[in-house]
């Protein structure tokens, strides 16, 4: 590892800890040449596949974006951090399970929307209403039913 204050290539690394969800490992290291100390993060790298629109354009998957969709259908809503980014991770995991390298949108959506039901009806029905395009009230008295059972 190449020492980021005078360029050494040789560095020795000092300690070396787990992040507690064990999801990266940090790195503390030591240049023998300029005596300074710095720390490295060791992560996987995983690849998401692409998001096939339905104009059929692809684009990279983002995890904010589907963190900003969570937070505007939870707005106002009782559901914790740790809620959100529990079914973030689920959406996650299932994305990298399909081993696809592409992924339809609407297949994606429908992720968010079961992770949604689970974490609140009213959340569900805010995100499925746009989502899913209602043309009149009564799609949505369907909907509001569906979760009313």
């Amino acid at each position: 590892m190449k020492c980021p204050f005078c360029g050494h290539t040789e560095t020795q690394v000092v300690e070396t800890r787990l992040s507690e969800d064990a999801s990266f490992i940090r790195r503390r290291r030591k240049c023998p040449q300029c005596e300074k100390r710095f720390t490295t993060y060791e992560r996987p790298e995983v690849s998401f596949p692409a998001v096939v629109k339905k104009d059929g354009r692809r684009i990279d998957y983002a995890a904010d974006k589907l963190r900003a969709s969570f937070a505007l259908a939870l707005r106002k809503r009782p559901v914790s951090t740790e809620q959100v980014d529990t079914a973030i991770e689920r959406i996650e995991e299932k994305l990298l399970n399909l081993g696809a390298r592409e992924v339809p949108s609407h297949q994606l959506g429908e992720m968010v929307m079961r992770e949604l039901k689970k974490l609140d009806k009213v959340a569900y029905v805010r995100f499925a209403s746009v989502y899913r395009s209602f043309e009149d009230i009564n799609e949505f008295k369907l909907l509001v039913d569906e979760v009313k059972r």
